[in-house]
């Protein structure tokens, strides 16, 4: 396993391409994203969003177009896919396969899983594979993800919270702003952010 990062655009949103087997999975292609991916990628089989704000999902459609590969969406985001709901000019792509809460699901071979966290959007989700977690914009090394734009929801990130406090294996943590940290790290802070999020 490989992983390579590179923060994308204005907001610096990480995109990531994981090589498994010499297999190589783009996670959360963001703005400009793809001429860097298509450098570093030899045998791309798939895009996987963590969830569908523009800055993760920017370079969908280009990529997908140029590599023919698809893209996996949490399926409660797949409308800020092809809608661009916050008017940001996004290109509109649309997702191949629409991932359900808490699926699993093999591509190539490869198995992930996308743990539904919502309340930063409404599919947002942390794509497992084995001890790795791309989380998007669910945790960040010692933050969580906003729950206060349009299609957020503070309830809906409590208890997102309270079910990530159930996960007792400890994994490194990837998230779409920032450097790394590891659940064991985040889960020592949960019960704070619970607190601010129910008092917001």
């Amino acid at each position: 396993m490989q992983i390579k990062v590179k923060p994308m655009g204005q907001y610096q949103t990480n995109c990531y391409i994981l090589s498994v087997d010499n297999k190589d999975y783009i996670i959360d292609p963001g703005v400009d994203a793809t001429e860097w991916v298509v450098k570093n990628c030899k045998n791309p089989v798939a895009i996987l969003n963590t969830h569908g704000h523009f800055d993760h999902v920017w370079s969908n459609k280009e990529l997908s177009e140029k590599l023919n590969i698809p893209i996996y969406c949490p399926i409660d985001d797949a409308f800020m896919l092809e809608k661009d709901p916050f008017n940001y000019g996004t290109p509109k792509s649309k997702a191949t396969t629409l991932v359900k809460h808490n699926q699993k699901i093999k591509i190539d071979g490869v198995e992930f899983t996308f743990w539904h966290f919502p309340g930063h959007t409404p599919g947002c989700s942390a794509i497992e594979y084995k001890d790795v977690w791309f989380s998007g914009d669910f945790l960040f090394d010692g933050s969580i993800g906003r729950w206060d734009f349009p299609y957020s929801s503070s309830k809906d990130m409590l208890k997102s919270l309270q079910n990530v406090k159930t996960f007792k294996q400890n994994k490194q943590v990837l998230p779409g702003h920032g450097g790394a940290t590891t659940l064991k790290k985040e889960l020592r802070h949960i019960d704070y952010w619970i607190n601010v999020v129910a008092n917001s």
